[in-house]
């Protein structure tokens, strides 16, 4: 067994046994392929939509698969491509079958330049004329990028992969960096004049359009989805711990008699508890005193 233990030396036996042998080794998962020249474009989140219309100005963009985050973006993404002159089509989660299998034909035979899809639908995509892959958005999943690539560059054919990338998705891009041990070259769009101008132009040709959601920021303390109920006092008396907002007035709600102190009486010296408006001025009593109670004083003691 301690020969087993340590098999360190299986090459030089094999090495040693066999004449003139093939090796074969799988690619590793992180590898991606030489055939596909990579970009990456910093640009703002709110300008993504419009850099990718003006990159389908290029004639050579014939069949771009692009991939989003969520299903709604998907729909986004392809109903401004389509308020620009691109003819797009999206497929995800939420289209029907029939749908679906439609969009995919109209790509493979292209008749629309865009196919905007998803993660999970577009598993099911096997198209070997891809010329270009689009990350709209940055997977969170560092291997999720060497999976939607690899969907160009097929057959012997070469590809291009464009990602954009905005201020939150740095440390996506680094970890992808970091798994394909390799620097991607970028490109810096922030702050571009015409991509605000086209935007402008293809918002107001299409005033329907859904505007693209801003990056989630952090919020300050006390603000969140709900807004919060001012702090009560239990019993709705007094007005409430500062900062929190005043509680309901002495009262409110319930008989609006006065309060008066009341004056106890002692029933081991033969008093009787009073009755009628003299009641109100009775002590409350408290919980497990009394003679009825577990640990309350007989008349006797």
């Amino acid at each position: 067994w301690r020969v087993m233990a340590n098999l360190s030396w299986l090459p030089l036996l094999a090495a040693d046994l066999l004449n003139d042998p093939v090796r074969v080794e799988a690619t590793p998962q992180a590898t991606t392929v030489e055939r596909i020249t990579q970009q990456i474009i910093f640009v703002e989140q709110q300008r993504k939509r419009a850099l990718l219309s003006e990159l389908f100005a290029d004639p050579k963009w014939t069949r771009a698969l692009i991939f989003t985050r969520t299903k709604h973006g998907a729909d986004r993404v392809s109903e401004y491509l389509r308020a620009g002159g691109v003819e797009a089509v999206a497929i995800h989660g939420n289209k029907s079958q029939a749908q679906r299998e439609k969009a995919l034909a109209a790509f493979k035979k292209g008749e629309v330049r865009a196919l905007v899809a998803t993660d999970i639908a577009a598993r099911g995509i096997d198209v070997d004329s891809v010329t270009h892959v689009v990350n709209f958005e940055l997977p969170n999943v560092p291997e999720a990028y060497v999976h939607r690539i690899g969907r160009t560059a097929r057959a012997g054919a070469s590809g291009i992969a464009v990602s954009f990338c905005a201020e939150e998705e740095r440390k996506l891009l680094r970890d992808i960096q970091k798994l394909t041990r390799q620097t991607i070259p970028s490109f810096d769009r922030r702050n571009d004049k015409v991509l605000a101008g086209l935007d402008a132009a293809i918002q107001a040709a299409a005033p329907k359009l859904k505007p693209v959601p801003s990056a989630p920021q952090g919020k300050p303390r006390g603000e969140g989805e709900r807004n919060r109920q001012p702090h009560r006092n239990r019993g709705g008396g007094g007005g409430g711990r500062p900062g929190q907002g005043a509680g309901k007035p002495h009262g409110e709600g319930r008989d609006q008699r006065p309060h008066t102190p009341r004056s106890p009486y002692n029933p081991l010296a033969g008093e009787t508890a009073p009755t009628g408006p003299a009641a109100d001025k009775l002590p409350r009593r408290r919980r497990g005193g009394g003679g009825g109670g577990g640990g309350g004083r007989t008349s006797g003691e």
